[in-house]
């Protein structure tokens, strides 16, 4: 768990390469179900074309159904999910039927200053989605396939402090209900190289 832009997927990629464990993060499992074209896929797909949220109740049951898979057996890691606390919610009533303990919840922290000066200078890939930090130039050409370097819409400066406002609103919420219940949050200084990043993250769960 983090703010946007905290570091979540890079950290997220490395544990599920170093736990050899699968990595979830909603956008993830929403494009795979509707691929795989699966009762929850379908109820996704239908929200997702008419421009509105996908509920809840849809998010928590392809996540079930991730969850269930072989290749989530050994373990899983969990990015940017739960949002909410209906989802937490949602999300321990899945565990306890599958008989599934989280071990951790790892918390990632940035300022936001920092959190707007990451996002609103980071670069994307049109063609293969790589996302590069403040060092490329706008249209230049991807380092990794050739496409084109874009800024996403939503990472300009105003747009990431209303998306900072509704992480505060929303999401710390989750962390708040997470130590309620006794779970074990392990917070992160986001600030640093990714690799000391990564080590005070391994340090933490004890990896």
């Amino acid at each position: 768990m983090g703010p946007p832009g905290a570091g979540k997927g890079t950290q997220g990629e490395i544990l599920e390469r170093s736990l050899g464990v699968p990595r979830f993060s909603t956008g993830d499992i929403l494009r795979h179900a509707r691929r795989q074209g699966t009762k929850q896929g379908h109820e996704a797909k239908r929200f997702m074309d008419a421009g509105e949220l996908v509920p809840d109740e849809v998010i928590l049951g392809i996540i079930g159904e991730a969850l269930q898979g072989d290749d989530a057996r050994d373990g899983f890691v969990l990015d940017g999910f739960p949002r909410t606390v209906a989802q937490a919610e949602g999300l321990d009533q899945i565990l306890e039927d599958l008989g599934i303990h989280l071990d951790a919840i790892l918390n990632i922290s940035v300022e936001d200053d920092e959190i707007v000066h990451r996002l609103s200078t980071r670069l994307v890939c049109s063609s293969c989605g790589i996302v590069l930090g403040p060092y490329g130039e706008m249209n230049e050409a991807c380092p990794v396939c050739g496409g084109t370097l874009v800024q996403r819409r939503d990472d300009g400066a105003d747009t990431v402090r209303h998306r900072l406002v509704v992480y505060r609103k929303q999401t710390e919420p989750v962390l708040r209900w997470y130590r309620a219940s006794g779970a074990l949050v392990v917070d992160v200084d986001g600030l640093g190289t990714v690799e000391e990043i990564r080590d005070r993250v391994q340090a933490g769960i004890g990896t």
